[in-house]
């Protein structure tokens, strides 16, 4: 059931939308954030002027475009992905913003529909090399760019991380630097289109806006704490 009303949800949709502005250093973008939430609160998120939508379970999301699947909303994967799960991904995503293995790449470039536009594909940087933590080193990210550029049916857009709670400042900056890198080396390359630094969450967005994040994600600042 919906724990916060279609009123409550636009208001505070609001809110954020005016803290973003008001702390971004270059245009940045919400994907709301709707693992666990119901049906319900993205269609009132959606009607309220929110069109990106963050899942962090396949089989989840899936439900969930099948019950909205008349309106217009941009699916991200923003959890880890198995390779059991790519061709699900690649057929029913607009974005992945967690790729972090090379092995995943192949998988999801031939399962991309050719009817479809390319599938947007951020690399997850694990920014503070925490153990058990999704995302790669920066000497893997370099492997993975090489690799998604050699495959038409996906598109580079840029780098994810989610930095560790207490450090995300200077995981930002690095973020930042290693973004700015991945524009110049990507200079003139037709299947790249690096425009995209996620990074920011609702506890840190104001901090990664600061640091030049273009995308954040956020969820419970607008549709309040899972309960």
């Amino acid at each position: 059931m919906p724990t916060s009303t279609p009123s409550e949800i636009a208001e505070r949709l609001r809110r954020l939308n005016q803290q973003i502005q008001r702390a971004q250093r270059v245009p940045a973008r919400l994907v709301l954030v709707s693992k666990t939430r119901p049906p319900e609160e993205l269609r009132a998120a959606y009607d309220a002027g929110q069109r990106a939508f963050g899942e962090n379970y396949v089989q989840e999301a899936l439900a969930k475009q099948a019950e909205l699947k008349d309106l217009d909303i941009e699916w991200h994967l923003i959890g880890p992905l198995q390779s059991n799960k790519c061709a699900q991904v690649a057929e029913n995503f607009d974005w992945l913003q967690s790729l972090d293995r090379l092995k995943l790449v192949p998988l999801l470039a031939s399962a991309r529909p050719v009817h479809l536009p390319p599938l947007n594909v951020l690399i997850q940087l694990n920014i503070d090399d925490e153990a058990n933590k999704s995302g790669c080193s920066e000497q893997e990210m370099w492997s993975l760019v090489e690799a998604i550029l050699q495959q038409p049916r996906l598109r580079l857009r840029g780098l994810m991380a989610i930095p560790k709670p207490g450090a995300s400042d200077l995981a930002f900056a690095q973020m930042a630097q290693l973004f700015a890198r991945l524009q110049t080396q990507c200079v003139g390359t037709p299947d790249a289109q690096i425009d995209t630094l996620s990074m920011g969450m609702s506890d840190d967005f104001e901090a990664a806006l600061a640091n030049g994040a273009s995308m954040i994600r956020v969820g419970s600042a607008v549709f309040g704490a899972r309960v």
